[in-house]
């Protein structure tokens, strides 16, 4: 293991141009692969959760399932007064005919006029499962369409989870184009700042690329076995983009810096095993580290954290096989190609003069890096101090942390539909919500279901915990009975999670809890957006816990010491506290709304702490694991500790900027999404990075290894070595 990326470099390099048609042939066959046996799609099966989703099993074997649902509805238009009724009626008339001859429609309701008569509505009930209704919608949109223009007088909109769900989607598409148009080329000009070199800028962000594609066609072969919930093609290109340049970066600023050491007498195949035998290691260690702390959200137990594990696990991995294999090839032909220029401009010019191109004895770094490294070596105590307190204080609004299901009414009014969606529920406030008590019992019990669900509507609408409800149905073979009780609050507020609490604590055990051999749960839009929630809270001592093991685990592995591992899970919590706490500062409160374009729900997505958790301490390891590699990689050159420690984070200060700053670019560009969750996400996870490069590695990691002095490595004691050999001389390059 440890001289595996040397062989495949040293291979790569000796044979670039198959190894580069070999990784394009690979790309070529992941991608093929995917798209030939297609993804598979989570079903509304894979989303059952907790209580909400039992109810939702129970109805299903009935019968009785949710299907997809659109409302038409129509309203006066702007500046026209009241509504005309007489046109309302014409236009009710023509959608329900045109809704009725179309094949993806299972029925359509009679018109609903709205209490104020102000509005009419017509429901429409599409064919197939829950979440199919996107695919099939435009057909009634279109039929929509041609009613508004037959019927110009008033206003024919049409709305539901389907077309929400299509606006959205498009939404969401429309924003990643408009982040991989500022990402891209951002990424590409702190390249060719960090290395003035067009090529060698180019390199990792074709990597990254084609790292991507590849994951995206593993991807659809691995949702066979973890089921894809929409997000995994997001979450690949985030990770990917952040990942893949990163792996490229630190072994390209590694090659470099080895030729530069030597002065032009390393080859360009000496100078990659060179990189390959420390850099090249780094990569590897990282990349698992990221792998496997994506890999603990499967424990989540959850289709939509399994997405974001699978692709976070596959876009990694392919970035790391493509930096060890791919990338040495292209380094040995651009600097066999920058050799060749070099000699023929070094023609007629003065030799070198002595001492050039070997590294400066003072390593610190410097502008703000080495200011900061000499004031942590001068007070590592006081540094140490002040860095823990203001990453404590930055923690603090974490304990006023609200975690919510965002619904649907927090989606961005830039999507059409949304408009309508609110003057559907102006118009129809019974609709914003509701509650569905699905009982199970014998078939001759069926009467006495029925009977109890009525009561417990009756009672539901005294204590205005429901706006009334409407008959029980029952399914055919009479084993499984529903109710449905309209809420008239959107399912993120209090007074909709009470009215929940008050239908499963107090309403069912009085009415329906009376029926002997009777089983029953209830579901719908309030209890699928609290249970979430509720699920994740129980699953996340286990997966932080896991998370943990895993960061302890992995760091204890690389460096062979268990106080290294130590500091790796605290300096991680204390970055994600901290982050978390900027977070919740930022978007339960009002006051960064103008700045960032959002609407304050109050709360924070019930994901986005467990997702911040997990891909942070992933890739953190990546910058611990380059630093630390570097530390003791000098420790075992001689050097004391305390001298090798500002050493390795001064040398390794600028590729650790550059990193950081790729990754907050690609990050940042999500926080300017219109989805709410997306964009917590996206800042949150610009936060975490600038925390934990500039904070935690320059300023708190050193100072802690200051003061641990030689204890940091223990049990292991490092034995000072000479430099590695020229590969030029030896075969084998070996790394410990």
């Amino acid at each position: 293991m440890k001289n595996f990326p040397v062989r495949t470099a040293r291979w790569s390099a000796r044979h670039p141009w198959r190894a580069i048609a070999g990784w394009f042939v690979f790309v070529a066959l992941c991608l093929g692969a995917g798209l030939a046996v297609g993804g598979n799609p989570a079903t509304s099966e894979d989303y059952r959760v907790g209580e909400a989703g039992r109810a939702e099993a129970m109805a299903a074997e009935g019968g009785l399932q949710q299907r997809p649902l659109e409302r038409v509805l129509i309203t006066a238009k702007p500046g026209t007064g009241p509504l005309d009724t007489e046109a309302a009626g014409a236009a009710a008339r023509d959608i329900t005919e045109r809704m009725k001859r179309l094949p993806e429609v299972r029925s359509v309701g009679s018109p609903v006029p709205s209490r104020d008569g102000t509005a009419l509505r017509i429901d429409v009930t599409m064919k197939g499962p829950e979440l199919d209704g996107k695919k099939h919608v435009d057909p009634l949109l279109a039929r929509t369409a041609e009613v508004q223009k037959a019927h110009p007088r008033v206003r024919v909109e049409e709305v539901g989870g389907p077309s929400i769900g299509k606006g959205v989607d498009k939404l969401r598409g429309d924003d990643l184009a408009r982040t991989e148009m500022i990402a891209l080329p951002v990424t590409l000009l702190t390249l060719l700042l960090v290395f003035r070199s067009f090529a060698m800028a180019v390199v990792p962000l074709v990597l990254a690329l084609t790292s991507i594609v590849s994951a995206v066609g593993l991807s659809m072969l691995a949702s066979h076995a973890f089921p894809d919930a929409g997000v995994g093609t997001n979450v690949i290109l985030l990770i990917g983009l952040a990942v893949g340049v990163d792996y490229t970066l630190f072994y390209l600023k590694r090659e470099r810096e080895e030729r530069a050491r030597a002065g032009g007498r390393l080859s360009p195949h000496a100078a990659v095993e060179l990189a390959a035998a420390t850099s090249g290691r780094a990569v590897v260690v990282s990349g698992l580290a990221v792998a496997a702390s994506g890999a603990t959200l499967y424990l989540a137990d959850d289709v939509i954290f399994s997405s974001i594990a699978t692709g976070t696990v596959v876009v990694t991995l392919v970035a790391v096989v493509s930096s060890l294999t791919v990338l040495p090839a292209l380094l040995a032909v651009l600097g066999a190609r920058a050799e060749r220029r070099a000699r023929r401009r070094a023609e007629g010019r003065p030799a070198r003069r002595p001492g050039a191109g070997k590294p400066r004895k003072d390593r610190t770094g410097g502008g703000v890096t080495g200011a900061l490294l000499r004031g942590v070596a001068r007070r590592p105590a006081a540094t140490l101090a002040a860095g823990t307190l203001t990453l404590l204080a930055l923690s603090a609004p974490l304990l006023g942390l609200r975690l919510t299901d965002m619904g649907r009414e927090t989606h961005s009014r830039t999507v059409p539909v949304m408009q309508t969606f609110d003057r559907l529920n102006a118009a129809y406030p019974e609709l914003k919500a509701m509650h569905q008590v699905v009982v199970r019992a014998e078939p001759d019990r069926a009467g006495d279901v029925a009977a109890a669900l009525r009561e417990l509507a009756d009672r539901a609408q005294a204590d205005r915990t429901s706006t009334g409800a409407g008959a029980p149905v029952t399914s055919p073979d009479r084993r499984i009975t529903l109710v449905q009780l309209p809420v008239p609050h959107h399912v993120s507020t209090a007074e909709a999670r009470r009215s929940l609490d008050r239908v499963r604590t107090v309403h069912l055990p009085g009415t329906v809890g009376a029926v002997s051999g009777a089983e029953s749960a209830v579901t719908g839009d309030v209890a699928r957006y609290a249970d979430y929630p509720a699920h994740q809270k129980r699953k996340l001592p286990l997966i932080i816990g896991t998370l943990l093991l895993v960061t302890f685990g992995m760091t204890v592995w690389a460096f062979r010491s268990v106080v290294l591992g130590l500091i790796g899970v605290v300096l991680n919590l204390l970055s994600a506290a901290a982050s978390l706490g900027v977070l919740v500062l930022t978007f339960q409160g009002t006051w960064a709304e103008g700045l960032l374009d959002f609407t304050s729900t109050g709360s924070i997505g019930s994901r986005v702490p467990l997702f911040l958790f997990v891909i942070l301490f992933g890739l953190s390891m990546d910058y611990q694991v380059f630093v630390i590699s570097r530390i003791r990689e000098t420790v075992r050159h001689g050097a004391p500790t305390r001298r090798a420690v500002l050493d390795g984070i001064g040398s390794s200060a600028g590729v650790v900027t550059s990193a950081a700053f790729v990754m907050v670019t690609v990050f940042a560009s999500f926080a300017a999404l219109h989805l709410i969750e997306m964009k917590q996400i996206g800042f949150s996870l610009t936060v975490a990075v600038i925390i934990d490069a500039f904070v935690i590695r320059i300023v708190i990691l050193p100072a802690l290894m200051l003061l641990l002095g030689d204890r940091v490595w223990w049990p292991s004691r490092i034995r000072s070595r000479p430099a590695a050999p020229d590969p030029e001389r030896r075969r084998t390059v070996t790394v410990g």
